[in-house]
């Protein structure tokens, strides 16, 4: 039976800037509106986090069960591992996946954002279908493009919603900020596990594109945001602060380019999800603050 300290290092508690970051980012866009609001961030936070650690048990059952998670290195597996039950690892993803349901249920009652219900339902669905289904979107190299949508885009642009019930060119680029840099964790997470991923079926983006083209699009993920940052910048000069989270990178950036596999990519992959926390918080405060 999983102890408690495995169970929490089975909801990856690193992947969990992925979560946080798209809510501040979205929370500061509505400032300029003058329709930020917090109790309404708090509750997006809580919705964004839940996914997030929802799909973290939801990957871990689904690639737990079809024998693709035993001989990896990183974070706790606890199917793979055979340290708890399949079952009780499933009901621990759809209870979170619940728990986000809830909680982005009063969201939207509260903002009145009827909209955010079908979207809402359709990132759970996503989440599950990542890596879990007959037909896993995950295993066909498309994770990323999962992580972006919902943990860049609807993350962000759902969190100004609900606050400012309109989308802003500002939220637009601060969304495809961090949903550059959450793609970016996963870039890494899956440079990583390229040699059991490839040897179990497994095709990710990062097998497709073998080990060289997994560093170049790591290092493409981080100038788009980047990019997006210059963006903003235009209408508000003070986000340019954000561009001093790049000091975050410098180690990851070196490992990358002098070759680091195995665990050796676990700092790497810590260091950006440091670097997502510390670009949406710069960014915010550049945007409000402006």
């Amino acid at each position: 039976m999983a102890t408690l300290n495995q169970w929490i290092a089975g909801a990856r508690p690193r992947t969990l800037p992925a979560a946080i970051a798209p809510v501040v980012v979205g929370t500061a866009a509505a400032v300029p509106l003058d329709r930020a609001d917090l109790g309404l961030g708090l509750l997006a936070l809580l919705v964004s986090v839940g996914l997030q650690i929802g799909v973290n048990y939801a990957n871990d059952y689904s690639d737990g069960i079809r024998g693709t998670d035993g001989e990896r290195v990183g974070p706790v597996r606890l199917v793979g591992q055979h340290l708890a039950d399949p079952g009780n690892v499933k009901l621990m993803a759809f209870a979170f996946f619940g728990f986000a349901a809830l909680v982005g249920l009063a969201l939207v009652a509260l903002s009145e954002a009827w909209v955010m219900i079908p979207l809402g339902a359709l990132a759970v669905l996503a989440a599950w279908k990542y890596t879990g289904g007959d037909n896993p979107y995950g295993y066909r190299g498309l994770g990323e493009v999962y992580v972006f949508l919902f943990f860049g885009l609807m993350a962000t642009l759902g969190t100004l919603y609900t606050q400012a019930k309109e989308v802003t060119g500002v939220g637009v680029a601060g969304a495809v900020g961090v949903g550059a840099i959450a793609s970016a964790i996963l870039v890494v997470n899956n440079l990583r596990d390229i040699p059991t991923d490839r040897e179990s079926g497994k095709l990710t983006l990062a097998v497709r594109l073998g080990d060289q083209g997994t560093r170049w699009f790591y290092a493409l993920l981080v100038l788009i945001a980047v990019a997006m940052v210059v963006v903003v910048a235009r209408q508000h000069p003070l986000a340019l602060a954000a561009l001093l989270s790049l000091v975050l990178l410098r180690k990851p950036l070196q490992a990358l380019r002098t070759g680091a596999t195995g665990r050796d990519l676990v700092p790497v992959l810590a260091a950006t999800g440091l670097f997502e926390v510390g670009y949406a918080v710069l960014l915010a405060a550049g945007i409000a603050l402006s």
